[in-house]
């Protein structure tokens, strides 16, 4: 009985944030600009609404009342995942729910505007509140002996330390600036793809390629944004990518990438919707779904070839196939982390983790956090910041108050790379496939060994099952070394 009752409030609870996740994708997908006001109130009430329940006092009385024994795995891990939720969200002051709320929505429009400007000036009051709060929730939800910046990770990756994630992405460090000065010392520059790629012919490709990654259309549609994402669950997932007629890669790759995310929230086990044991695990598997569709299977030479031809068919491209794939995986030091190759987009989150953790401890305040980022890029990178849009204004994710967030893409990779391992042993012809621009066999084994199991396992026991034994970077290293070694000879 109080098992059942605890469920109904949670499915009710969880009903409510996904009308309110609604409103965030119309917010950056869909609302007029004038719109940004009345929408921070919106979901800042909703929030208010959301936040009480997640508090309400009976939660407590009925975990104390069911028996654990008597629970299926599913249930006990729903009772694991709600019993972690409510000791945080107790000791969460509704107010303070509340603000973050309408301060991450209205600090979207204020990004999007000051990115659209190059002006960190008119976005640094706006990040100010939202980190001021983020340090507040931090230090209201702390359990145990966890730092802030432990407690935000928390939310992204359950279970997940600062510290043994500091140790993981730091093992990539060395390997991968190796890699890189290999590369730059090889002497060959594959030439980049050239010319003016209309909008509708993009977005043309786009749409196939989130068909080919199995992509279910009749439970969502796609998208223009300035920062694309993907949103929703089940039966309604929206997907989104952007569209720049010089750059066509970053639409089609930015499109497979949300569709990684999309077929992982689709293929969530239906008879636990609306329950956290029904939901994705973590972060770091989520972006393990897109990361690997998006690089390992997209950016293969055998997929490659298959896309070269879509390409020549709607665009006249003047390359052949070979060069075609060196082009999409060629290798530059570039800004933008969501553009960036294999070898750099690993130091590229490596940055921010360090930056943002800096930002929640209070080791480095708001107003000097552009002049910490062009040093630190200038240092691992070898550049000079001359456009704040193409440095710290670029990415959305501070201004919706995603702290915590960005580590979980490296460790998406980390997590990619083990599955592929796993994945081409147990599907011996896959390149022929990817080929054929066939990934069905890819796409259905990642759904019976991550999609269809939800949260019922932690994250690292469910990536210990899918892999068969424990992850550690070493696939990563080595897929990189092997793929780009080839490329560029060294």
């Amino acid at each position: 009985m109080s098992y059942d009752a605890l469920i109904a409030h949670v499915k009710q609870t969880e009903a409510l944030s996904q009308a309110q996740g609604l409103l965030g994708w119309d917010q950056q997908a869909m609302m007029p600009p004038r719109g940004a006001d009345q929408r921070a109130d919106q979901i800042g009430a909703l929030e208010s609404v959301i936040h009480a329940r997640r508090t309400d006092p009976r939660i407590g009385d009925w975990l104390s009342d069911i028996d654990g024994g008597a629970l299926d795995p599913a249930q006990a891990a729903n009772v694991r995942l709600i019993s972690r939720d409510w000791s945080r969200n107790r000791n969460m002051p509704g107010d303070l729910a509340e603000a973050i709320a309408r301060a991450t929505s209205k600090g979207h429009n204020v990004w999007a505007a000051a990115r659209a400007a190059s002006d960190v000036a008119a976005f640094v009051p706006a990040l100010t509140e939202i980190v001021n709060l983020k340090r507040q929730q931090a230090e209201a939800q702390k359990l145990d002996d966890e730092t802030r910046y432990d407690t935000l990770l928390d939310g992204f990756e359950p279970g997940m330390r600062t510290a043994p994630l500091e140790a993981i992405l730091g093992s990539l460090r060395a390997p991968l600036s190796d890699l890189r000065e290999r590369i730059a010392d090889s002497g060959r520059d594959p030439r980049d793809l050239d010319g003016t790629f209309e909008v509708e012919g993009q977005m043309s490709i786009a749409r196939d390629l989130a068909g080919v990654f199995g992509y279910d259309w009749q439970a969502g549609r796609m998208d223009l944004v300035a920062h694309p994402f993907c949103a929703g669950t089940l039966g309604d997932v929206r997907i989104t990518t952007r569209v720049d007629t010089a750059r066509p890669f970053d639409c089609l790759y930015s499109a497979v990438h949300e569709v990684g995310h999309a077929v992982y929230e689709q293929g969530l086990p239906p008879a636990l919707e609306r329950t956290p044991a029904g939901a994705h695990v973590s972060m770091g598997v989520h972006e393990s779904q897109s990361r690997l569709m998006e690089n390992q299977l997209g950016r293969s030479r055998a997929f490659c070839g298959w896309l070269h031809g879509r390409m020549v068919q709607t665009f006249g491209i003047d390359m052949g196939e070979q060069e075609f794939y060196a082009a999409v995986n060629r290798v530059t030091s570039g800004f933008i982390r969501t553009e960036a190759d294999e070898v750099h987009y690993n130091l590229h989150v490596i940055m921010r983790f360090d930056l943002e953790r800096a930002l929640i401890a209070g080791d480095l305040e708001v107003p000097d956090l552009e002049g910490a980022w062009n040093e630190r890029f200038a240092a691992d990178f070898g550049q000079q910041v001359t456009d704040p849009a193409k440095g710290v204004l670029q990415d959305v994710h501070w201004a919706i108050g995603l702290f915590g967030y960005f580590p979980t893409y490296a460790l998406g990779n980390i997590y990619a790379a083990a599955l592929y391992e796993k994945l081409t042993t147990a599907i011996p012809d896959l390149n022929a496939r990817l080929a054929q621009g066939d990934t069905s066999a890819a796409v259905a084994w990642l759904g019976q060994n991550v999609h269809r199991h939800g949260a019922v396992l932690p994250a690292p026991a469910l990536m210990r099952q899918a892999v068969g034994g424990e992850v550690t970077s070493a696939p990563l290293i080595a897929y990189l070394e092997t793929k780009f070694s080839d490329l560029y000879g060294v």
